[in-house]
């Protein structure tokens, strides 16, 4: 199996700049917007988002959950091995709120559906609204599209793209592995 990178970590920290300040461009000082990862991947995307509006943005009091959608697939009972579940941490409601749903890649939109179906529990939202690191726009298997994205691409089926978080891969990266 070959693998190609497709963004370095310089790549990735320009593209989480940009969409922090789209972000504030659409959200001004984020009082009645709540972002929610979605676990496990999208929570590591999720988080450097919100350090980055904490930190270099001064953007004060911003919500951050985390959602675990494992039990809300349409997959769940169908795989040989089960699921491991997460962890949902959402300490607040959602009820009249800006959701953002944040996850690493966008692939057949299964897991932004069973997002917005677990997202029900926390309250009926305002507003929803995805962004994703990585849009693979050829692949969807329903009709999501994001509201952010950091890079679009064109992968086709027998291409994986892999991303790697510094937090557990010891190095930010996006690949493209070929099968």
């Amino acid at each position: 199996m070959s693998k190609k990178t497709l963004l370095n970590s310089k790549d990735i920290e320009i593209i989480l700049h940009r969409l922090a300040c789209q972000l504030i461009e659409n959200h001004n000082d984020f009082s009645n917007t709540v972002l929610i990862g979605l676990q496990p991947r999208g929570a590591y995307l999720a988080n450097r988002l919100a350090d980055l509006l904490k930190t270099d943005y001064h953007i004060k009091d911003l919500q951050l959950g985390l959602l675990d959608i494992t039990f809300y697939r349409d997959d769940f009972r169908r795989r040989e091995e089960p699921l491991a579940a997460t962890s949902t941490n959402i300490n607040f409601l959602v009820e009249d709120k800006k959701v953002v749903i944040i996850d690493d890649v966008l692939f057949s939109g299964r897991s932004v559906r069973a997002a917005l179906t677990a997202i029900q529990s926390f309250g009926r939202p305002k507003n929803i609204e995805l962004l994703v690191l990585i849009d693979r726009r050829f692949s969807r298997h329903l009709p999501i599209q994001p509201n952010y994205r950091g890079r679009q691409v064109d992968a086709i089926n027998e291409e994986k793209v892999l991303v790697s978080w510094k937090e557990t891969d010891h190095k930010d990266a996006v690949y493209i592995e070929q099968r």
